[in-house]
């Protein structure tokens, strides 16, 4: 229940003076105390009409059913869903899907389209088919994380299937846990992705920063995954997701004991409807089969095999995420302690040894880092869908045309005075600037000593594993039947703490009678009540305190952390030289592939002589740009104007664009001055030609602005390329002509 904002206060500060401060407070904490039990018994209610539903899910959005993974040959639990779009939406069935994916981390699906402004909202407003991969509470037995792999394939390609002329392959949205699910399966079946967004994605567990994000230490503390497996025979083969989102809600002590029941109590009158539809997700747990979540903790957390190359298919193959070869965008936060922007990043220095190694693969890796937002607010936050994902998902095809290379995304407020910003929509300008792998080292990865640590881990946790599996599991799956699973699942505190206030606990029938008329009754408390102020000060010393406990325990954590598995005997006695400087986990390298590239090479300096007015163009383009080190989405939207028929430009399509700008753009990295010198051999003899493409180039490269000074000299090198007789251009500082109307923009893709 919202109750109203308009609702007049209480008024005995009028007429009893300073004794009426108290009563007017007191009225007001009394009314907010039965309104905030009403608050939970109703949550208790919400809670078991949703663990009641078949396919519960919290989307905002009308889904419907595409494909059901129980019906495939190896079925799965996982559904493949189309959004249908809400009125006053259109879709343009030639702008490529968006495929969001929602983590199987313990709660249930549809975070990803939780609210209006969302990845799946503002997908849909940006003109874009939006379909959803989720997942019903319980496991299909026998299950496996391989198995939803090849689900989820099936899925793309259905999903292709009905695109036939869409202008790429969908782009594929993987938060949280489904970040590295979506990973694992690009690097084994590239061919179904247009490009990646992974938010929150924890692809790299072991990296960090000392004295921050202390979760990646749990596995160390409790001596492994053997735990994991304790847990799973309780479960009769299940693994509850509750003691997931226990461990989340174990990370953040002060939200979970106090400010997030603080903030709704406080805020009693208009803070209901966000609460209730939060708690919905937060508290539909679902569960995993024993096998799956055994997968997920040997090998992504504790043995950090992901990036690695270490973890393989049925079939013996080895998951390289190098084999990816659609544009992979990773989003992390500074704030996020769950999945911290050194585990979110780390993997990119597991694979590669410099940008140029990423260039070989023909990769493309943009990653932007929030300062501040959390680890939930990734995928639930309004103002980061609106700014972040918005923008994304506006410019998947800047993102889909960069040449290969890592970029980091930053946005810039458009405001009245932003040059070129009336070639963009919304209200920020994004723009990919050039990074190194310094940039990534600088968020705080693992050194020789911190590696060897949890290399040590990795192999306690595997002796602890085989110690359980041998001489203890055998007597528990004995000891622990089905019935005696089910109750000890629904006897988990976090699902005790929903029945007991829900309506099935009979003490709290009075409560709904009450909050009626205490609604009714309703009298909120001034602002500037004496009492309300030592009320907000009582909650800031119990935050401050609990804050101080929880830095106390990790402090103490990492310091135990350190200690034992720093231990020179315990490395040596399990197999690690303590004196190894080398990683633990860098992914192999092979000859074919630097056979491979040096065939590229070869090919590549062949063709530069070759082609036309666009390969001149794009060439162009690239030299002088290159200077910025910067892609910004106003010279992307200038560049579909020489896209046009009616300026003359050659027409192609996205995946043409696509392929022209990576092959020049290495042409330029292979040998710079060989590329540029051949610019003329590309060019028609028609100098009108020349001077309209010139033009249109110039327009390209003024969108954002003046040019630096290297810039600009690279760009008077590209005129006197050009050849042109009479009055030269002037250089590009013209502000750019009045953009066509961004449908129609679009349309001309």
């Amino acid at each position: 229940m919202r109750y109203p904002s308009h609702l007049p206060t209480a008024d005995f500060a009028a007429q009893f003076g300073p004794f009426g401060f108290f009563f007017d407070y007191a009225l007001d904490a009394a009314q907010r105390s039965v309104l905030f039990w009403d608050v939970m018994r109703k949550r208790g209610n919400q809670y078991r009409a949703h663990a009641e539903a078949t396919a519960p899910h919290v989307l905002s959005f009308t889904p419907e059913v595409v494909l059901d993974g129980r019906m495939l040959e190896r079925p799965v639990n996982y559904v493949l869903v189309r959004i249908v779009p809400p009125d006053g939406i259109e879709i343009d069935q030639t702008r490529r899907p968006f495929v969001v994916v929602d983590p199987r981390a313990g709660h249930g699906p549809g975070i990803g389209g939780f609210k209006a402004d969302s990845e799946i909202g503002v997908a849909l407003r940006t003109g874009h088919p939006c379909y959803f991969i989720g997942f019903l509470p319980q496991p299909v037995p026998a299950q496996t994380i391989e198995d939803i792999a090849r689900a989820e394939a099936m899925f793309l390609e259905k999903v292709i299937s009905l695109h036939p002329r869409a202008d790429a392959k969908p782009c594929v949205i993987g938060n949280c846990q489904a970040g590295w699910a979506v990973m694992m399966l690009a690097a084994m079946r590239p061919e179904l992705f247009g490009s990646i967004i992974i938010a929150g994605a924890p692809l790299s567990y072991w990296a960090g920063e000392r004295g921050k994000y202390p979760m990646r230490y749990t596995g160390g503390l409790l001596g492994g995954s053997w735990l994991t497996a304790l847990t799973s025979d309780l479960g009769h083969g299940t693994f509850d997701g509750a003691w997931l989102v226990q461990n989340f809600e174990n990370q953040n002590p002060t939200n979970t004991l106090w400010t997030k029941q603080y903030n709704l109590y406080s805020k009693i009158d208009n803070e209901v409807p966000r609460y209730l539809g939060f708690e919905e997700w937060w508290g539909g747990h679902v569960s995993l089969n024993g096998e799956e979540i055994q997968f997920i903790v040997d090998e992504l957390f504790v043995g950090n095999n992901l990036a690695a190359g270490r973890i393989e298919t049925s079939k013996g193959e080895a998951i390289d995420l190098r084999n990816i070869r659609a544009p992979i965008v990773v989003f992390c936060s500074k704030g996020d302690n769950i999945t911290p922007p050194a585990q979110a990043l780390g993997w990119i220095l597991d694979l590669y040894d410099d940008v140029n190694e990423i260039r070989s693969h023909g990769q493309t890796i943009v990653y932007t880092v929030h300062e501040t937002i959390g680890h939930l607010g990734i995928f639930v936050s309004a103002s980061v869908a609106r700014k972040e994902h918005g923008e994304f998902s506006s410019n998947i095809d800047l993102i889909d045309a960069l040449p290969p290379g890592l970029y980091e995304a930053t946005f810039e407020a458009r405001t009245d005075e932003t040059i070129g910003g009336d070639l963009v929509e919304g209200d920020w300008i994004m723009r990919c600037e050039a990074r190194t792998l310094e940039d990534i080292r600088a968020l705080g990865c693992n050194g020789a000593e911190d590696d060897r640590r949890f290399a040590t881990v990795a192999r306690v946790s595997d002796i602890n594993l085989s110690l359980y599996q041998t001489f203890i599991q055998p007597f528990m799956r004995a000891m622990v039947p089905e019935w005696a699973a089910n109750q000890l699942r629904e006897s988990h505190p976090l699902r005790m703490q929903y029945e007991l206030l829900s309506d099935r606990n009979p003490l709290m029938a009075p409560i709904a009678d009450l909050a009626v008329d205490v609604a009714d009754e309703r009298r909120p408390v001034a602002a500037d009540n004496p009492f309300l102020a030592l009320e907000q000060a009582f909650s800031r010393q119990i935050v401050a305190g609990l804050d101080a406990w929880r830095e106390g325990m990790e402090a103490l954590s990492e310091a135990t952390f350190l200690s034992v598995y720093g231990s020179p005997f315990l490395q040596a006695a399990v197999g690690i030289d303590p004196s190894n400087t080398k990683p633990h986990r860098r992914a192999s390298k092979t000859a074919l592939h630097a056979q491979a590239l040096k065939a590229r090479i070869e090919e590549l300096k062949v063709r530069m002589g070759s082609g036309g007015l666009r390969e001149g163009l794009a060439r162009s383009l690239l030299y002088v740009a290159m200077a910025n080190g910067a892609a910004d989405e106003r010279g992307f939207a200038a560049i579909r104007r020489m896209r046009r028929t009616e300026d003359g430009m050659p027409v192609m399509t996205l995946a043409e664009f696509k392929a022209l700008i990576r092959d020049q753009f290495l042409m330029l990295v292979i040998d710079e001055e060989g590329a540029v010198n051949a610019i003329p051999s590309l060019l028609p003899a028609d100098e009108g030609v020349r001077r309209q493409a010139l033009s249109c180039l110039q327009q390209v490269l003024s969108a954002r602005g003046p040019l630096s000074e290297e810039a600009e000299q690279r760009w008077e090198r590209i005129i006197g390329l050009f050849d042109l007789s009479g009055e030269p251009l002037a250089g590009p500082v013209s502000p750019p002509r009045k953009p066509m109307p961004f449908k129609a923009v679009r349309r001309a893709n």
